[in-house]
């Protein structure tokens, strides 16, 4: 295989994060870029940050996006009702038994930084209207996940959307049955993909 026999294995999911409650543990540096992630994917996620202190910039950021705040330290009650869990302390006991919790409520988890506490991880993602793009390295290299991040940002064309719409409304017009109106869109996106001579 080339690659030492490893594989990434993970199973890329799309949540739909409106309809799940999601706890951030922490009100830190870290705390502050996950929720920065969440909100500017998911403006509309539904998220509670518990923390004993919160920086500025993080109080700004969840009072935009109508995120509650709750001032105290990290207890299991909190998970109560909570789908996704993201522990950011810079207290690695705190994290662990937040990882720990959530394993006995069968809770998705991310602990960040730390792998091994993970159920799953926030990849680099690329947004352009209906289409998104999520990228993994694993959790080996969140810098290469940044470097593909840009790439994509810089390649997909900003009217990508665009024709996703219209593909959408073509393929309402379509006559035949399922395999035919997929070989027709096949047929018709065949040049979306073409490599480009240089």
């Amino acid at each position: 295989m080339g690659d030492g026999g490893q594989r990434n294995n993970l199973y890329p999911v799309f949540l739909k994060v409106r309809n799940l409650q999601i706890l951030i543990v922490g009100g830190g540096n870290v705390a502050e870029e996950k929720l920065t992630f969440l909100t500017k994917s998911s403006p509309d996620a539904k998220v509670t940050i518990v923390s004993p202190m919160f920086r500025e910039d993080t109080i700004a950021l969840a009072n935009k996006f109508g995120v509650d705040r709750i001032t105290k330290k990290y207890h299991r009650r909190f998970l109560k009702g909570k789908h996704i869990v993201i522990a950011t302390t810079d207290v690695p006991e705190v994290n662990i038994q937040v990882y720990k919790d959530c394993r006995k409520r069968s809770k998705l988890v991310n602990v960040a930084d730390n792998p091994p506490y993970c159920d799953f991880y926030m990849g680099g993602i690329v947004t352009k209207g209906n289409v998104k793009v999520a990228i993994s390295t694993n959790g080996k290299s969140p810098t290469t996940a940044k470097r593909l991040r840009q790439f994509f940002e810089e390649v997909l064309p900003e009217n990508i959307d665009d024709l996703v719409k219209n593909l959408n409304e073509y393929r309402k017009t379509i006559q035949g049955d399922f395999e035919e109106k997929v070989e027709t869109l096949n047929e018709f996106t065949k040049g979306l993909i073409a490599k480009k001579r240089s």
